[in-house]
């Protein structure tokens, strides 16, 4: 990965671990998965285009579901964690989004060594 791939996949994964982050700050179980989702699908798009790949709206979508699950399964108690602490006002809107950031940043780079790999570039 060049350093310029390095930058660009930088800003677009933290970009997203924040949007997912708000979207996690909702206190309603399951929520925030969606979020993550979405977000993820968005992100592995933009990501693509950064090792000269443009892939669609539904490849993007299976990537991010693929991937989000390979990093739940990595880091199940995070996962729990995440959905239990919305069940307690306060302390749920700031553990979940701050776990969904962290989920979010290493899916995102998962992703980014992935294409990267796929590509060659």
């Amino acid at each position: 990965m060049t350093e310029e791939q390095k930058s660009k996949c930088h800003a677009i994964i933290h970009s997203h671990a924040v949007l997912a982050g708000a979207g996690n700050v909702i206190l309603v179980p399951g929520l925030g998965v969606a979020a993550d989702i979405g977000t993820m699908t968005t992100m592995a798009m933009a990501l693509s285009g950064v090792f000269g790949g443009g892939i669609g709206k539904e490849v993007a979508k299976n990537i991010a579901t693929a991937t989000l699950k390979r990093t739940v399964l990595k880091q199940p108690i995070k996962t729990a964690a995440k959905e239990l602490s919305k069940l307690i006002p306060g302390l749920g809107q700031i553990v979940a989004p701050s776990i969904s950031v962290t989920m979010l940043e290493a899916a995102g780079w998962a992703m980014a060594h992935q294409f990267e790999k796929e590509t060659g570039n």
